[in-house]
């Protein structure tokens, strides 16, 4: 299990518990988080998760070369610290991850 905060644009904060193994952007679904479409279910191939990673305890997971294309389509400007959420995976050692979602998914 991980806390992870998801920050809005409009300054709304939620924090989960999310366990381990699913991801940031499931953890989101699962709860109700709006901001977050996840259109293609996780399966990379959409943008629909696009967050700003706000906070990492650990190092996450390198961005690969089809992520890397993806963020540079979302409809919300890439940033340095623009992430798929779906390609973010839960861990204990994640704990205290925040993110902000961004004004616009689609």
């Amino acid at each position: 299990m991980a806390t992870v905060t998801y920050r809005k644009p409009d300054g709304t904060v939620t924090v989960l518990d999310v366990p381990a193994g699913s991801t940031v952007m499931r953890g989101a679904l699962t709860n109700g988080i709006e901001g977050i479409e996840g259109e293609c279910g996780g399966d990379g191939i959409c943008a629909t998760c696009h967050v700003y990673v706000d906070h990492s305890p650990v190092p996450l997971p390198e961005i690969d070369e089809n992520e890397g294309e993806l963020l540079d389509c979302t409809s919300s400007p890439r940033k340095p610290n623009s992430r798929l959420s779906c390609q973010l995976p839960v861990t204990e050692e994640l704990d205290s991850l925040v993110v902000t979602l961004p004004a616009t998914q689609v």
